[in-house]
């Protein structure tokens, strides 16, 4: 899907633009002019359209006129993990833009898809993360209490309509 945006000037007395590539931005930007014929050089930058992926990763890039081509390069290059991972990244555990912009699977992250602690609780068991626990007696185990504990660590979010368990290395 393409990805649209509007340029609004921070010139009261000038009109912005929409458009959908960093060429297309620079094309009308550099023509543009307020009604007093002086150029404008300013703008807000707004997503209007695109993937909810793209408008989440917009609003955790904090988009402007100087990292604007660098993300219209991470939108069409990454993959919507590497999306994810900088939208939680930089939105919720505290990395600033240098630190992910580059790679952020270089960044530790653990991101489960999954609806509830509860449902990770019984995932950890089932995989054997507390240890070889017989079939028996798993059923005496009070997942809640695990779910209420992982919640320690981990925390609920949705991007995108995906709902996601992560925690932050």
């Amino acid at each position: 899907m393409t990805l649209n945006f509007y340029a609004q000037p921070y010139d009261i007395s000038a009109n912005g633009f929409y458009f959908s590539s960093f060429e297309n931005y620079n094309k009308q930007a550099a023509v543009l002019k307020n009604d007093y014929g002086d150029p404008v050089e300013e703008f807000e930058i707004q997503f209007i359209d695109g993937e909810m992926i793209d408008c989440e990763l917009a609003k955790a890039w904090e988009i402007n006129q100087t990292n604007l081509i660098e993300f219209f390069d991470a939108a069409s290059d990454w993959d919507d993990n590497q999306k994810t991972r900088y939208i939680l990244a930089v939105g919720e555990c505290g990395y600033n833009h240098d630190q992910v912009k580059d790679d952020p699977t270089n960044i530790e992250i653990d991101i489960y898809e999954l609806d509830s602690l509860k449902q990770l609780a019984v995932q950890f068991v089932e995989e054997g993360l507390f240890g070889e626990i017989p079939e028996r007696i798993q059923f005496y185990l009070d997942i809640d209490l695990i779910a209420r504990d992982l919640g320690f660590d981990y925390t609920e979010t949705n991007i995108a309509g995906t709902n996601l368990l992560y925690r932050c290395g």
